[in-house]
């Protein structure tokens, strides 16, 4: 498998990523979006999500595309910040048809970063603007790291934050993947700078580290996260420019989560909201439709586990973090 050309999630044709954040409130939001409402489905495993407007997505329901979807922080006061994506959305006269009326579907969720440092003590919900902020800032080219979403995002030991990648299939086909990472689990391995997704690494996108653990560091889990109120919950998108029915893009949303259970252990704990969403923007058909998802499905999971690792790597430090970033911590000097 190769990369796309920019190794993000907007590899796949026609979609746009926008990120809002606020440093001193250690917290952000960010969305994806396309000139045209896209297919979407929705999988969630983790055990405390925080969700608006997934129902809608599920297969036996009346509308099939939604115009974005919204990744914030906040808990649930970030789930405003779809409201100003819903509003914005509505003065470019966006929307599902109801009469003459238009209504902005807009899917969302949220991470946990009320407990990491940053000032929370607002008088007026402040994610509603970050939300509109970021639908303004929407384009094919957006950062990694501390950013958006992931400005306030922790994992077990160190910051997390805002990753993405991209691959080409064998078919033609482009799948890429954007996620908030913010677990109780850890994305190394213990006591080391090395991934768990470093099997899956195409060249040196996260480091070029390796996975070289010893049997004691294979430990499946530590005490710590047991106890962490700093983090939790992992919130991801996998998209593709093939054609998929709302059923089969939920079959994919389904795989890739064998990419975050690859890259963060433990994942989908009772603490975790962890979910995916996968969409699809239907530029290309599938010549093969059962053999061509499969490879999807496949290639969905890939990208998810090493966009993880990517949203860690690339996080930076800031003033009154609770955590080292990857690169304080575990960073080459050579």
């Amino acid at each position: 498998m190769e990369t796309g050309p920019a190794n993000l999630i907007t590899d796949v044709a026609d979609l746009r990523v926008g990120h809002a954040g606020d440093h001193s409130l250690k917290s952000g939001a960010t969305v994806v979006l396309a000139d045209q409402p896209f297919i979407a489905a929705v999988d969630v495993r983790g055990g405390a999500p925080g969700t608006r407007e997934t129902d809608l997505l599920a297969p036996d329901k009346l509308v099939e595309a939604i115009d974005a979807i919204v990744f914030s922080g906040g808990s649930a006061f970030g789930l405003d910040a779809a409201s100003g994506v819903t509003d914005a959305l509505h003065r470019a006269g966006r929307g599902f048809a109801v009469g003459p009326a238009r209504v902005p579907l807009v899917s969302s969720a949220i991470i946990f970063d009320l407990l990491n440092g940053g000032d929370k003590n607002w008088r007026s919900n402040p994610y509603r603007q970050l939300g509109e902020l970021a639908f303004a800032a929407a384009g094919t080219e957006f950062a990694l790291g501390s950013v958006g979403a992931g400005v306030g995002a922790t994992c077990a030991d160190i910051k997390g934050g805002l990753g993405s990648a991209s691959v080409v299939s064998s078919n033609g086909h482009t799948v890429g993947a954007l996620v908030v990472v913010n677990p109780r689990g850890s994305v190394t391995t213990p006591g080391s700078g090395h991934f768990w997704a470093a099997p899956f690494e195409l060249g040196d996108e996260f480091g070029g580290y390796g996975i070289r653990a010893t049997a004691a560091e294979l430990q499946l889990c530590d005490p710590r996260l047991s106890t962490n109120p700093k983090a939790n919950t992992t919130v991801a998108l996998v998209a593709t420019d093939a054609t998929l029915t709302v059923a089969q893009a939920q079959r994919m949303a389904v795989a890739a989560h064998d990419g975050l259970a690859r890259a963060i252990v433990p994942s989908h704990t009772p603490f975790d909201g962890d979910l995916v969403f996968a969409i699809s923007t239907g530029r290309r058909q599938m010549p093969d439709p059962l053999a061509d998802q499969a490879e999807l499905c496949h290639a969905a999971s890939i990208c998810l586990a090493r966009a993880i690792a990517r949203g860690v790597y690339e996080a930076s430090p800031a003033d009154n973090d609770l955590l080292p970033c990857w690169q304080q911590q575990w960073g080459r000097t050579d």
